[in-house]
């Protein structure tokens, strides 16, 4: 899939989310010190398919996003090798303070599981029901696609919308 074809994939009144993300409380677990999550979701360093976020001690990622403002998510794009790219990927929305320990007790609001396409940068595109009023957004990233150790991420991208003030 081409970057043109991808990118017509979004809706057209959908944008880039990335510009609404509050840095100062983004958090990521088990990422490794030498490959972070800027890597990944940074305008400049997600271009770069050198750098990647990867994890540390096994295979999960916990990724905690937290918005300047409300926001709709429409799509969500992850980006992967097809060896050490993710597989399983669930989203919670409004979850804050996650852990690897009770990530598992609360049902996530959407479920993903990423295909080649999809590593290719194909977005994934969420029940957009349940994703109305977002202040945060935690991405667990549960295993990869060879069910190796350390799982590769090239690029996240968030698309959606944000509310109008009148």
């Amino acid at each position: 899939m081409s970057a043109a074809e991808s990118a017509t994939a979004i809706h057209r009144n959908q944008v880039d989310l990335l510009d609404f993300i509050d840095w100062s409380g983004v958090e990521c677990l088990n990422q490794s010190s030498s490959h972070p999550l800027p890597n990944a979701l940074k305008q400049g360093y997600r271009e770069d398919e050198g750098l990647n976020l990867e994890s540390d001690a096994d295979e999960q990622l916990l990724i905690y996003i937290p918005f300047t403002q409300v926001i709709k998510l429409h799509s969500i794009v992850v980006m992967g090798s097809e060896e050490d790219g993710p597989k399983t990927v669930k989203l919670f929305a409004n979850r804050e303070h996650m852990g690897f320990s009770n990530v598992s007790d609360f049902p996530p609001s959407d479920t993903a599981v990423l295909s080649q396409d999809n590593l290719k940068g194909k977005p994934v595109v969420v029940k957009y029901v349940k994703f109305q009023n977002v202040r945060s957004l935690t991405i667990f990233i549960e295993d990869n696609q060879s069910g190796s150790e350390i799982t590769k991420v090239q690029k996240i991208a968030l698309y959606g919308s944000t509310y109008v003030l009148l």
